[in-house]
């Protein structure tokens, strides 16, 4: 057995016990750490791995709880055998939020189906593997390269279509700056306001529609920004999935307070001016179309400070550094100002 996989065998043992005896603390949780450790005969060195995954997982358990509850509608979390629902706990604790550099997604439920093999029933693997896997497929499936089957399959045109619309928002704020309004789901992504298109109606419209529905914002849809397609698991649907078909808008919006629409996998939503946007996390397919946007807003708006780095050169960057020669002659004091107290003295509005 190698370290990490016996080192996630102790968190598992401490999350059970945990789960056994609701009047444990989060302290006395950790302190059973070290039995289960040398019980498990796991090394001193992966002491820190452990109590940084058992500090996370009980730290999201009620964010992670939610996440399995819509993964598998058809079992009640009570219902769920012990071990299982600590196995996924454990196994969504670093497919959602674990550093995939260290991590990487298959890992995570690799991991958690070898823990239910050893640990569980003789379904247990049947079952881990499923609810991982749908969830890994609503993450867009970060880290799978063997993309042509996905796009073979796309192009047979056999799946059900389902269409959909979404936008990034954006406003200028009283403070003149352009802002892009957010939405955060319990994946733990900050993504774009996206919804179905309905029968007969436009996508402009749509948008329009979508935008007013999940935040509370009356918007004008200006620019295409792109399209993207994946496959998604639908038990409703032949063969139980469905291809999905996704364009994306730029869309302005006065400046207002955000309203949440409570439901369909969303928790929060947030006003964030562009120089912060960077430091979100996206999805992998949703990224490519806030960086169209901000190229486009920053051309518009003439900002050059106000674009998301991606690692590839984007449109404006030749504009930016045309700027940064001027400024190495006109330097003033506020060149001294820090990238961390522009956002903070910008900082956005939080939805209510």
């Amino acid at each position: 057995m190698s370290n990490r996989h016996l080192a996630r065998s102790v968190v598992l043992q401490v999350l059970f016990e945990k789960d056994a005896s609701p009047s444990m603390t989060s302290d006395e949780a950790m302190g059973r750490l070290s039995d289960y450790s040398s019980e498990f005969g796991a090394r001193e060195s992966d002491m820190p791995f452990m109590k940084q995954l058992l500090q996370m997982a009980l730290a999201k358990q009620k964010e992670i709880d939610e996440v399995i509850v819509r993964a598998a509608p058809e079992w009640p979390l009570e219902r769920i055998a012990a071990i299982d629902r600590n196995i996924l706990r454990l196994g969504l604790t670093e497919l959602l939020f674990a550093d995939r550099a260290q991590v990487p997604a298959k890992v995570a439920i690799n991991e958690a189906i070898e823990l239910a093999k050893t640990f569980g029933s003789g379904s247990s693997g049947r079952f881990v593997n499923g609810v991982l896997g749908a969830v890994y497929i609503e993450l867009g499936e970060p880290g799978k390269n063997e993309g042509s089957a996905r796009k073979k399959a796309a192009a047979t045109g056999k799946m059900p279509v389902e269409e959909l619309v979404g936008a990034v928002v954006y406003a200028k704020g009283d403070d003149e700056a352009v802002y892009l309004a957010l939405v955060h789901d319990i994946f733990g992504h900050w993504t774009l306001s996206k919804g179905k298109l309905q029968q007969g109606e436009k996508a402009q419209d749509g948008v329009v529609r979508k935008v007013q529905e999940e935040i509370g914002l009356s918007v004008e849809v200006e620019d295409m920004l792109g399209e993207n397609e994946y496959i998604a698991n639908d038990s409703k649907a032949t063969g139980g999935k469905k291809r999905r078909h996704a364009s994306y808008y730029l869309a302005r919006a006065p400046f207002a307070d955000l309203i949440l629409k409570k439901e369909g996998g969303l928790d929060d939503a947030q006003w964030f001016p562009l120089a912060a946007v960077g430091d979100l996390n996206f999805y992998d397919d949703i990224l490519p179309v806030v960086t169209r946007a901000i190229n486009i807003l920053a051309q518009k708006h003439r900002d050059p400070q106000e674009h998301i780095e991606t690692g590839e050169r984007t449109e404006n960057q030749q504009y930016l550094e045309n700027e940064e020669e001027v400024e190495e002659e006109e330097e003033t004091e506020n060149r001294e100002e820090t990238r961390e107290s522009r956002i903070e003295s910008r900082g956005g509005r939080r939805h209510r």
